[in-house]
């Protein structure tokens, strides 16, 4: 990468850059973000002054820290053209160490004399300044500089962070010529940092012991009666340890913990198990050296005190100062002291920690046992609360986030959960194809603003449902280039986030918002959006402990949100695979008058189904099914289900033979689906349920079976309304079981509801709850199909249905008496030509003069070959339906087939001429034999 010739880094791509051309892709993400804020900030590559302070504390803590390490990487580089640096938390330089002496003459003063800044918006993309942006270890080679006087240059740079807090408090960078670069120099300087971080957090640990020394001097002063107190002191830690539980003690340092978060004088009382209260005093105490920091003692009541072990020194040595210890003084009670069973409670001074100290002096059987519990700074105290909560909020979040499998849902739950404890406001984008449950193939340009939540409504942050487009130098989009968190402490100085939209950022600024986390939503190596946490109320930017807990709950959310995503992208295929295997139309019939509803679970696509099959002489099926089960392999076997039936009703069967047959099949799948193993990745088929009804609007006869399914609901022409009862049978899949039809006649203009068990089970509610819900919604016979099936999703149907929903609603009609025609006849070949002249009569009658030939040659080759083939009685039937349907029944069992006849053959050509007649024909067995019938539309007729 760059130009060979000189090798001074990526000059090629830095001018294109600087021209104005795109090089993303071909410069490193940090280094380009870098080059963008440089640019936005107005610095100009070949700028040379720096901003340089030359009264700075040369006997701070971190250069106190750091000149022992300073000398040994000196002695490390000894010789060397390596360049030492030391700045602290804003840029600045502090010390300055060279492998080779000389270094120091011949080098500018920008590169040796300590008090120059390095912030990246003083001196463009260097170690310093990109370190303290990136806020982490980060390395620049050559023209990766935006300066030009630091091109022949590399340099590896780190931040210093306090241990204890995780700020920032200073750089360590190391400076060489490009051509020494050597990845060996990484550990050497993650080690030298470590060094310095450990010195930092032992000045702390020495203030600490200093505080606790002045404790010390205090209860030594207490106990040789200087101040006028008296008592026996005994060993606290003892005493907890054998007295308290666990988990009273840790209630203990945690309620200390706070006290002594609270930098003042104050007292609170701390219920303990069994019934057992303990009262915490903080009070404040100055070292020697003049660190202020707080005490915090527990008072015991009189009934452990008699519990209390044998007495020590109070200068007994310290394990360590902020945990409980075994210094105790005796010292002034406190003038009230809480019954037991009163509520928690703190009181500031001048209430009872005022009172602890201007109390009298307690003589020896008088006094109370006052042990130390902790001693520290204050600002100890927050961080550690501050971890605690932290640690709370993650164990919420575990909780709160992911509760369902809804992609925008699990999205609001983050930001709820970070609202406000962590955030004032959060936004979360996602894009368009995951809210779809995709994978995005470009992320960063279909972001879609999915979630706006604060402690605020007014605040003007973009609505959610925007599409949002960033610009590469916004924070969201180099969240998202290095998939890191990106911290902007100051938005006011956040250049790239300003120039997204400079209005809008003057809005949000007008609204005190002042610091801002993005954090990339990662999940098994896809982007699946960017969520940003915002700060207003509190004045304190956010730190890296904010970043790192900010990343944490995405991390938790963004597998959520991916979980969520895949079971969309799966409920989606699964849906569409079930409405397309669905009735997408109704049939032409007339038989009766159709509608139908599907509802989808909320929880996955299940295997209901239903159907509506003509069948022959103006007949129509209905039929409910309910696939065992959800998800694609559901949907795949109600297909499956579906077309078999439809196959079987196909061949006229009633009602009870084609249950048998499905119940056939669906074993035989079963069978099938078992035989690859119980560790095979396929789903063993557990059942279904069926309702077949087979409707005749020539009789008004209804034929029904069931497979274990819910009985339909007949509302009469007078508004009665009644489940039939029917026969329950098995569910499909057992094997072996008998069905039972059952023949119902249905006046005209009756409604036969089919439904599924989705529709009336609820666990929220009982069945026959439902069930009355469902008479009342279909007591109303004067509505349309439409109109009833309406009616009972708004009044039976689940607010949040657990399973899929089938309804099917038909309107029974009837055809008149005078649109059929029937004629009886003995098996006599002369009788044909009566059928025949009958016939033309009976169409003539209908108008249907123009359809009269072809029936009339029709009716005489079916007839004929009822009267040779079939057996008496005979019966010749013409139904003026949709359709002229001819009919010509006979006692006999078998039944005429078509085949193809050879030229010198003197018949065989009946079948294919009626074939030739009619639209279609068939067979279908009755109890008393067959029916051969032909259908021909009018139109042709």
């Amino acid at each position: 990468m760059g130009v060979v010739g000189d090798r001074i880094g990526p000059v090629r791509f830095r001018d294109r850059f600087l021209q104005g051309e795109s090089v993303e892709g071909s410069v490193r993400s940090p280094i380009l973000s870098s080059w963008q804020r440089s640019r936005l900030l107005g610095l100009s590559p070949d700028q040379s002054e720096l901003p340089f302070q030359q009264d700075f504390d040369v006997d701070g803590p971190l250069l106190r820290a750091a000149e022992p390490v300073l000398d040994r990487l000196q002695a490390i580089f000894a010789g060397s053209q390596t360049n030492i640096c030391l700045a602290d938390g804003h840029g600045m330089v502090l010390a300055r160490r060279f492998g080779e002496k000389s270094m120091a003459r011949r080098l500018a003063p920008i590169q040796t004399v300590p008090g120059f800044v390095f912030a990246e918006q003083f001196a463009g993309t260097n170690g310093i300044g990109l370190s303290l942006a990136e806020r982490r270890l980060c390395q620049v080679y050559g023209a990766e500089h935006f300066a030009e006087r630091s091109q022949s240059s590399a340099c590896t740079a780190i931040p210093l962070r306090d241990q204890l807090s995780g700020h920032i408090q200073g750089v360590l960078c190391l400076g060489y010529p490009y051509t020494e670069a050597d990845p060996a120099l990484i550990p050497v300087v993650r080690k030298a940092a470590e060094a310095i971080e450990r010195r930092l957090m032992d000045q702390s640990s020495a203030r600490e012991h200093g505080l606790l020394q002045a404790y010390l001097d205090t209860a030594s002063l207490a106990l040789s009666g200087e101040h006028g107190l008296d008592g026996h002191p005994v060993a606290m830690a003892d005493f907890l340890q054998s007295e308290l539980e666990q988990s009273d003690q840790a209630t203990l340092k945690e309620r200390a913990t706070e006290l002594m978060s609270g930098d003042r004088r104050a007292a609170a009382e701390v219920p303990l198990s069994r019934g057992r209260w303990v009262t915490l005093v903080s009070r404040p105490v100055t070292s020697a050296t003049g660190v202020e920091g707080v005490v915090v003692e527990a008072l015991l009541p009189e009934d452990s005190e008699r519990h209390a072990p044998a007495p020590t020194h109070p200068h007994a040595p310290a394990a360590t100062p902020t945990a409980l210890g075994p210094h105790v003084t005796p010292g002034p009670e406190p003038a009230t002291v809480r019954a037991r069973g009163a509520p928690l409670a703190e009181r500031p001074a001048g209430e009872a920690a005022g009172e602890a100290a201007r109390a009298p002096a307690v003589g020896p059987s008088q006094g109370r046992v006052r042990g130390l519990v902790l001693v520290g700074e204050p600002e100890v105290g927050k961080y550690a609360v501050a971890a605690r909560r932290r640690l709370e909020l993650l164990a919420e979040a575990s909780n709160r986030i992911g509760t369902t499998l809804d992609v925008s849902r699990t999205a609001w739950e983050l930001a709820e959960t970070a609202v406000p404890r962590l955030a004032d406001f959060v936004t979360i984008d996602l894009p368009g194809g995951v809210l779809l449950g995709e994978e995005s193939p470009h992320p960063t340009t279909e972001m879609h603003r999915t979630v706006v939540h604060g402690i605020r409504e007014d605040c003007p942050f973009y609505p959610v449902g925007t599409q949002v487009s960033l610009r590469p130098t916004t924070p969201h989009m180099r969240c998202i280039a290095t998939r890191q968190p990106v911290l902007e402490q100051d938005l006011k100085a956040a250049f790239g986030w300003i120039a997204q939209d400079p209005r809008h950022a003057e809005l949000l600024l007008a609204h005190n918002i002042h610091s801002l986390i993005t954090v990339p939503l990662l999940a098994r190596g896809a982007v699946l959006g960017v969520a940003s946490f915002y700060r207003s109320q509190d004045p304190a930017p956010y730190g890296d402990d904010d970043r790192s807990l900010a990343q944490e709950l995405a991390a938790r959310a963004s597998l959520c949100i991916d979980n969520a995503r895949r079971y969309t992208r799966e409920h989606t295929l699964a849906l569409s695979l079930q409405r397309s295997l669905l009735p997408r139309g109704l049939p032409e019939q007339s038989a009766v008058e159709v509608a139908h509803r599907y509802l989808p679970a909320e929880s996955g696509v299940g295997g209901d189904w239903f159907d509506v099959i003509p069948l022959s002489g103006a007949r129509v099926a209905l039929l409910v099914g309910d696939v065992v089960g959800h998800g694609l392999h559901a949907a795949a076997t109600m297909g499956r289900l579906r077309t078999a039936a439809r196959n079987f009703a196909e061949l006229e069967l009633a009602p009870d033979e084609l249950l048998t047959h499905l119940d056939n099949l669906m074993v035989r799948l079963d069978r099938e689906e078992g035989a690859d193993g119980p560790g095979s990745a396929s789903t063993g088929i557990v059942g279904a349920t069926c309702l077949y009804a087979i409707y005749d609007p020539t009789s008004q006869q209804c034929t029904m079976a069931r497979a274990g399914h819910p009985p339909p609901a007949l509302v009469q022409p007078d508004g009665a309304v009644s489940l039939l009862d029917l026969p329950a049978g098995p569910p499909l899949g057992l094997g072996g079981l008998p069905f039972e039809s059952v023949e119902i006649r249905l006046p005209e203009h009756s409604q036969l509801v089919l439904y599924t068990d989705g529709l009336i089970e609820d666990r929220h509610r009982d069945v026959d709850v439902a069930l009355d819900a469902l008479n009342r919604a279909l007591a109303h016979p004067d509505r349309a199909p439409e109109e009833t099936c309406q009616a009972v999703l708004d009044a039976v149907a689940p607010e949040h249905p657990a399973d899929d929903i089938a309804l099917l609603v038909a309107r029974t009609h009837a055809v008149p008496a005078d649109r059929i025609a029937t004629w009886e006849l003995a098996a006599d070949p002369a009788l044909v030509s009566e059928v025949r002249a009958a016939s033309v009569e009976q169409l003539n009658r209908w108008g249907l003069e123009e359809s009269a030939f072809a029936t009339e040659l029709l009716l005489s080759e079916l007839v004929t070959n009822a009267v040779r083939y079939g057996t008496a009685p005979i019966r010749v039937r013409l139904i003026h339906d949709r359709n002229l349907i001819c009919e010509v029944h006979d006692a006999s069992s078998s039944a005429p087939r078509m085949r193809q006849s050879a030229t010198t053959d003197e018949g065989g050509r009946g079948l294919f001429l009626v074939a030739q007649l009619a639209q279609s024909w068939g067979t279908r067995y009755t109890t008393s034999g067959k029916v051969i019938w032909a259908e021909c539309t009018l139109a042709a007729a």
